[in-house]
């Protein structure tokens, strides 16, 4: 059974973030944001003024008690250990911001909202350095790339993922998900049911910079490599019921974490996919004790299975687990020295999972 984190929030959770030293902030409707020590202790909390829900929450890499939170139209900076007090704040979107991306070097924020611009703030000279103007809907999602500061991926409702370089205003590569849908799902479609379209909700970038994913509406997952200045689909597959509402590559891997609408929370290895193709850059040594791991119950509905592919060939989850609400957020942390999962949903909890075998 999951742990329960409590007390902190009133209102349904929507995003979550984790600092190197073991902090977690969790955002919130109607403005409320809070900060939990890693064993779920309460260190603090504030509520931002106008009452508009809190939609992404990041923690500095390098400054372990710096934090950015968007809230409305606005981004904020805060220091953890005066909430109350604001280093800065930024009107930069004229919509509500969906999603915050630090690039690796610190210095450059991207904010996208719900006019489908991505507006890149410039941390040193507090200013806008580009908008990005190319989603004819909301942009839900978007990720700077590891190891690569001037580039980024985003993806949104009108259903395009698209590779930016931030040298130039227009994207790289565009591909719409509905249109590119020319291979058979793998779970032959019924009589008379009805097929979601593929509003992207959410990306993640594996730690290499080159693979990310994406999940959308439709209930598929899909992986895609970075080639130069454009991009190959390398695997999709039907992870969830419902629209998949998160995906989360856990560090220095290629393990995938997804999150869906029909409350499920599943774990995916999808290396030997990759790699059927490439050779993978991810620590190997990480790699073979992941295929190794088998996952013991732990109580609650959490199962797993052994292998990653059926006899069918088709992609299995790793790692199931039958959460039971709608996920807003997915984040893998490191709880007391063990790899955990937490999780906002519709509730004003956070829940915890072990990860201890992964």
């Amino acid at each position: 059974m999951a742990v329960k984190w409590t007390g902190g929030h009133s209102s349904p959770i929507l995003c979550l973030n984790a600092s190197q030293e073991g902090l977690v902030a969790s955002g919130a409707e109607s403005g409320d944001l809070v900060v939990w020590g890693e064993d779920g202790t309460l260190l603090g909390h504030t509520c931002f003024q106008g009452a508009e829900d809190v939609t992404s929450v990041l923690f500095s890499p390098s400054y372990p008690t710096k934090l950015y939170a968007s809230h409305g139209e606005t981004i904020s900076i805060l220091d953890v250990r005066s909430l109350k007090e604001r280093l800065d704040d930024f009107h930069v979107n004229e919509e509500e911001i969906n999603c915050l991306s630090l690039n690796e070097t610190e210095n450059l924020l991207a904010s996208a909202d719900d006019s489908g611009t991505i507006k890149i703030l410039d941390l040193e000279n507090k200013k806008i350095s580009r908008s990005l103007k190319r989603h004819s809907n909301i942009c839900s999602s978007v990720a700077f790339r590891p190891q690569r500061p001037q580039s980024l991926v985003s993806c949104g409702l009108d259903m395009q993922v698209m590779l930016w370089n931030l040298r130039k205003a227009r994207p790289l590569w565009i591909t719409n998900l509905q249109e590119d849908e020319t291979e058979e799902m793998e779970s032959p479609q019924s009589p008379g049911q009805l097929l979601n379209p593929a509003l992207a909700h959410s990306v993640s970038v594996a730690s290499c910079g080159n693979v990310f994913s994406c999940g959308a509406e439709d209930g598929k997952v899909r992986i895609f490599r970075v080639m130069g200045v454009k991009c190959e689909q390398e695997l999709g597959f039907k992870g969830h019921t419902l629209g998949v509402s998160q995906v989360c590559f856990l560090q220095e891997s290629y393990l995938l974490l997804t999150g869906g609408n029909d409350g499920k929370i599943k774990l995916w290895d999808v290396s030997s996919e990759i790699e059927k193709k490439h050779k993978s850059p991810t620590k190997h040594t990480h790699r073979k004790k992941t295929k190794r791991a088998t996952y013991t119950k732990q109580g609650g509905n959490t199962h797993a299975s052994v292998t990653g592919e059926d006899e069918h060939g088709k992609i299995l989850p790793k790692l199931s687990i039958e959460h039971g609400e709608k996920v807003n957020w997915l984040l893998s942390t490191k709880v007391k020295g063990y790899q955990n999962i937490l999780v906002a949903d519709q509730t004003s909890s956070i829940s915890v999972y072990p990860l201890k075998e992964f």
